[in-house]
Parts: structure tokens; sequence; C-alpha cells
């Protein structure tokens, strides 16, 4: 494998350049160059050229890959995914499709409850090839990294298999996966009625353990209504904190309890979903350095309304997009579905989405100064098109128009 690669005939060049998340009326400013190339060396961004065909030493002492006039983008960074679950949730899917709410089914012993009880079941060996084969799917759609939560065990036992097999993926996988632990996703039935010895179990027996073992670098919680309230999660989290856990928080997504608010406080890296987030969230997003990761794929499977994107964005805040990939609430990790459903369902333009899904899904998983965009020593993580325009990606309606990923500079999927 040669150390220097060169992606020579690129038709056009995007990005939103820099080293910070983007807010407000900054999200739609990407830069797009012409006929140029890259030169990569190590897998880090040295030089882009004023050329389609530079002159070099002598390809034989570099890889030369040729984008044939197509347009080159940074990786996508699916900033918020559950992609770590064993068994399936269909027949769920259609008790919602036909009206019933997904509180009910939890209620009915359905919803998270049912993925805990089969990924309980599962072995680690069993976890990493279900993830592999996901994994694959996703890196084919442009994923170079992407967030993996765990909470789909809520013991210890499996918590630890969930976030492990993440490791072992990270560690063998092109995708960079970045890991979240969420034990705070639901109440186990085996605490039913003792959500406070849930929640001093979480803090005193199983985040120790998670650091301990360097198993993951956020601390997530489910805030909700009749799930973890406001005191209760800003106890774990400001707890997880003292841990040295960075903060992600579910918020606001089905009933406006004030998550949002609360993530802006504890100065968490991300508040995600906030379908039902409050104008004085908002505010406080655009007034904070935490993103708005928002999932309108879920929306879309759940038939709620979308999360308030534009005003967000019209606000000041940074946004982020993410697929929300899980068994339950959203089964797909489509970034054509996500791009589509942004600009017709949520009224952002393309713009705001390349940005929302490249710097600004960096910046929810604290790695804007290393990936998100095309800059010179950054990490090579690129895709290319089939076709000469980033337009292409909502023109060519649900389709997936990526032809090449490159992943620190090594060309790492086909299509």
């Amino acid at each position: 494998m040669k150390d220097t690669l060169l992606i020579k005939n690129i038709g056009e060049l995007v990005t939103c350049s820099g080293f910070t998340s983007k807010k407000g009326s900054e999200m739609k400013e990407l830069h797009t160059s012409h006929n140029v190339s890259i030169l990569i060396e190590k897998g880090i961004i040295k030089e882009i050229i004023n050329s389609p065909q530079p002159k070099v030493i002598s390809e034989k002492d570099i890889e030369v890959i040729d984008a044939m006039g197509g347009s080159v983008l940074p990786g996508f960074v699916d900033s918020h995914t559950h992609f770590i679950f064993s068994g399936y949730r269909e027949e769920e899917f259609y008790l919602r499709f036909q009206g019933t709410s997904y509180m009910d089914i939890m209620k009915a012993g359905g919803g998270i409850a049912n993925s805990v009880n089969k990924t309980r079941a599962a072995s680690k060996e069993e976890l990493v090839q279900l993830g592999q084969k996901r994994l694959d799917d996703m890196l084919s759609m442009g994923i170079t990294t992407l967030e993996g939560k765990s909470g789909y065990g809520l013991d210890l036992d499996t918590e630890m298999c969930q976030l492990e097999a993440m490791k072992t993926l990270n560690e063998a996988h092109a995708v960079d996966i970045v890991s979240t632990f969420l034990g705070a996703h639901a109440l186990p039935k085996e605490y039913s009625g003792r959500k406070k010895e849930y929640i001093d179990f979480i803090i005193h027996k199983v985040l120790p353990v998670v650091k301990d073992r360097n198993l993951a670098e956020f601390c997530d919680v489910f805030c909700e209504k009749n799930v973890f309230e406001i005191e209760e999660s800003r106890y774990l989290l400001e707890e997880a904190k003292k841990l040295g856990f960075k903060l992600k928080l579910h918020a606001d997504e089905i009933v406006a309890i004030g998550g949002t608010e609360l993530a802006c406080d504890l100065g968490a890296v991300s508040a995600d979903h906030l379908l039902q987030a409050s104008d004085k969230g908002i505010k406080a997003l655009a007034n904070s350095s935490t993103i708005a990761t928002l999932l309108p794929c879920t929306a879309f499977s759940l038939k709620e309304d979308y999360a308030r994107g534009r005003e967000m964005i019209d606000s000041g805040c940074a946004v982020a997009l993410a697929t929300d990939f899980n068994p339950g609430s959203c089964f797909t990790h489509s970034i054509p579905l996500l791009i589509a459903l942004a600009c017709y369902n949520m009224n952002l333009s393309l713009e705001e989405v390349i940005t929302a899904l490249t710097i600004n899904g960096a910046a929810a998983l604290n790695r804007e100064k290393h990936i998100g965009s095309i800059d010179v020593n950054k990490e090579a993580d690129l895709i290319i098109l089939k076709y000469p325009s980033y337009k292409f990606l909502l023109y060519n309606l649900g389709m997936n128009v990526v032809s090449k990923v490159i992943k620190r500079g090594i060309l790492v999927k086909t299509n």
C-alpha cells in the first residue's frame, strides 16, 4: 500500500471548509472548486492542486484515483445511530403504521424492551457479525464516521457486550465508530418502580466499568416524560461528566419537558431529536456550542411532525443530521432518504444538508478539527459521486449516487 494518493480529474470539489461547526447562515456557505486534484500523504490531505491532471514525479510512487469528472465531498458523518442490536420489530412497525402510538407499544412490553430481550440473548460474536453487515451498507452510502449507542442491554453484561462489539468493529472496519453509553435508554423490567435505584446502579456500577475499559466517549440519556425526566437526567449526566464522559441527550422528542435547555445548560456536545423543542430551547441552542442533531427519518417513520430545523438554522443554531438507525422507530440508514426528507419536508437547502452531514456531524462527535471538511491537514475522508455536481444528491431522488469512498487516503469502497 502506497503512502501517497492523488485524486485527479475532480470535476467539482465541494466542502464547508473549516475546523469548527457552522451556525445559522454559515451552513449554506459551501466552497466549490472545479477541475482540481487532491494530494494525500499518509491519510492526511496535503495539497489541493489547481489542475485536473497535475504533473507528478512518478506515478509509480503514488496511487492514483481518477475521479472522471465526478463531484468530490467530505465523507458523511452519521452522528446518531443504534446499529448494534439483535432482532427486529417489524410487527410493531405495522402496529404504528396502523395508528398505535409508540408510547402505547412501549407500555405493552414492546419498544425498547423488545430489543433488550433479543440483544441480551445474543453473543458478542453475533453482534459483531450483524454490525459488520450494517457497516458495509452504511459505507456504501458514503458514511465514513458514525456514532453507535448501547442501550439494548440495560444491565452490566449486555451493555458491555454492545460496547465491546463496537470496539472490535472500530478496530477492524473502515468506518470509524464513536461509542456512546446509553444505559438510561429505558427502565428495565427488573427495576420496575425503582427508577432511582437504576440510575444509581448506572452511576456506581456501570459507568466506572465503561470508563475503566475505555469503551465509550459519550454518555447519553433518553430524557423524556415518563422515561427519565429532567432532574433524573441531570443527576445522571452530571455524575457521568465527573467521570470524564462527554454528554449527549435524547431531548424533547415526544413531549417538550425542557431537555433541550438541559443539554445546553450542561454543555452537552449535542441534543438530539428535538421534535418538540420549545422556542426557549431553540434560543438556548443558538447561544451555546451544543449541536442540534435532527433525525428526519425517525419523524417520517413515526408519522410525526418534523423538528423545526428551518427555524433553528434561521435562529443561529448549528444543525447536524443523522439517520437514527435502530430496530424500532427508524429501521433505515438511507442517506438519500435523509437528504430528501430534510430538503422537502424540513425546508433545508441542499447546501445546509451537506454541512449538517459533514462538518456539523463531525462537531456532534467532537471530531470537527480532524474530519468533516476537505482542508489541508485534515484526514482524507472523501466520497466521489457518479455525477459532476453535488446537486445530484437531491436531483437523483432517493438514489445512492456515491461511486467511491476513501477513508484516511485509502479507497475502501467502490459501488
